[in-house]
């Protein structure tokens, strides 16, 4: 089956076919899944490297797990998110046991914005939302990246985070309030002021 034909199928389908032995399915969900994993990896983690280790332990575990998958039991987006949250858990638990190596800034994020000075000025204000987030406590830092920056609904993060819809509601009202409190006395600095007054 051509790739362009397949890739409009669902994923659950796309895993079952790659269980049978489709190869062109298995790309399919790479590039499908790849690219979310690891963008939500590195906003949780801070750092690309060990981001990029997380979203390749993910997906070998998706393919693992592949010829066992019951579609009734779960999305395989929201298996495959709950799978990095654990993942890096365990990471971020395996940091505090041991001495920090933290980045004197955070990772810069490519744009593709059209002018050198949109292109600085996003990855800016990037990197004071990647800084504001690392601020934020490991569970309203989840609960956000995956509501405002995955795009997810609330009863997906509660499967993925394995508590119920209000508790997701509560920690990402509190993070949105944390993260404003960090990013206000920064709105000049990232150009919000100038965007507001059409200057």
């Amino acid at each position: 089956m051509p790739l362009d034909v397949s890739s409009d199928l669902p994923d659950a389908v796309l895993l079952a076919r790659y269980a049978a032995g489709d190869r062109a399915a298995a790309r399919v969900l790479t590039l499908r899944f790849t690219p979310r994993v690891l963008g939500y990896a590195t906003r949780l983690l801070g750092d690309r490297a060990e981001a990029e280790d997380v979203a390749q332990e993910a997906m070998l575990r998706l393919w693992r797990i592949a010829p066992d998958w019951r579609a009734e039991e779960a999305q395989v987006s929201t298996w495959l998110y709950r799978v990095v949250t654990n993942l890096v858990t365990d990471r971020q638990r395996a940091r505090a046991r041991r001495p920090l190596d933290l980045p004197e800034t955070a990772p810069e994020v490519a744009d593709d914005a059209p002018g050198a000075a949109a292109a600085m000025m996003q990855r800016d204000r990037m990197a004071a939302l990647d800084t504001a987030l690392t601020a934020l406590p490991e569970r309203q830092r989840q609960a956000v990246v995956l509501r405002h920056l995955e795009g997810l609904a609330n009863p997906e993060i509660a499967g993925i985070m394995g508590i119920g819809v209000e508790a997701v509601e509560s920690l990402t009202a509190r993070g949105k309030r944390a993260l404003a409190a960090v990013l206000s006395g920064q709105r000049a600095a990232l150009g919000y002021e100038d965007e507001e007054t059409g200057t």
